[in-house]
């Protein structure tokens, strides 16, 4: 039996992540050349691109032009892109209703109170 040295293959979700992080620690927007840089360089800059696109789909990314090429900035925090999955989550269910009726009776006792407390605020300005 014969021991290949391949490269572990990573999931289009990890690679979100990791591109996602390495835009968090850029003290500016950051071109793909620089993310498959900080990366390490083992990605193809194409791969980058592919990744930077999809999640410029997902709105997790905002783009503006630099020179021929793009600069890339986080839309948002963790949290806000957690918070943006689980509403595409609620969203593909027929039952919302159910759906969060579940959830929360699913949640611990503390993350319930902090629910509760946050339902208790009055909406931000410009909320609907």
């Amino acid at each position: 039996m014969t021991d290949h040295h391949r490269p572990r293959r990573r999931g289009q979700g990890e690679l979100e992540v990791q591109v996602l992080t390495a835009l968090r620690e850029a003290d500016r927007p950051a071109t793909a050349g620089w993310v498959q840089e900080r990366l390490g360089g083992d990605l193809a800059y194409t791969t980058v691109i592919t990744i930077l696109t999809r999640l410029l789909a997902k709105g997790a990314v905002t783009r503006e032009r630099d020179g021929r090429s793009f600069a890339w900035t986080p839309a948002s925090d963790e949290a806000g892109l957690a918070a943006h999955r689980m509403r595409k989550v609620l969203d593909a269910e027929q039952d919302r209703e159910a759906v969060l009726a579940h959830f929360v009776t699913g949640l611990d006792p503390e993350d319930e109170r902090l629910l509760r407390e946050l339902l208790g605020q009055p909406k931000a300005e410009g909320e609907d």
